[in-house]
């Protein structure tokens, strides 16, 4: 470099910093992310997640897999800007307020729409794994109720 020339180099803002976080591609590696067992607060039966990444400043969405043992379900509750859930082991059940069930397999997908009322988990007799994409809005992605009784559990079975 010739004397008196002046440098490219130039202080980095933290815009900038934020700017290129924003624009680079980020790898969550595995054991990056939080895995534990889910609260009886809001489950019933044995339930473990394991996050696979995180919401962030642009996308207002996280995702999870979450495995239930067998009879395992969520308790009641909304996601604000809705989810997607998939199924990547067994046979999981989701069901509304209306009493209306959908059974769904591995490799199927349902889209729970913001607001409805709703509940997941395995079937009776076997162990499931979903995937769920789950939004956020205003911060918020899912809005905890009271838990699926045993009979609302056992007529979603039937």
């Amino acid at each position: 470099m010739k004397k008196n020339m002046p440098s490219t180099l130039t202080a980095t803002s933290a815009a900038s910093v934020e700017a290129k976080a924003q624009t680079e591609q980020q790898v969550y590696r595995t054991g990056d992310l939080q895995a534990f067992e889910a609260l009886d607060t809001f489950f019933t039966g044995k339930v473990n997640v394991k996050m696979v990444f995180p919401e962030n400043g642009v996308a207002n969405y996280s995702a999870a897999y979450v495995t239930f043992q067998p009879m395992a379900r969520t308790a009641w509750h909304t996601h604000p800007a809705g989810q997607h859930i998939i199924v990547t082991q067994g046979v999981a059940m989701t069901g509304t307020r209306d009493g209306k069930v959908i059974h769904f397999h591995e490799g199927e997908s349902v889209w729970c729409p913001p607001g409805i009322d709703h509940w997941h988990g395995a079937t009776s007799d076997a162990v499931m794994t979903h995937l769920v994409i789950t939004a956020s809005k205003d911060g918020v992605n899912v809005i905890w109720k009271e838990k699926v009784t045993d009979e609302q559990y056992a007529a979603a079975s039937e």
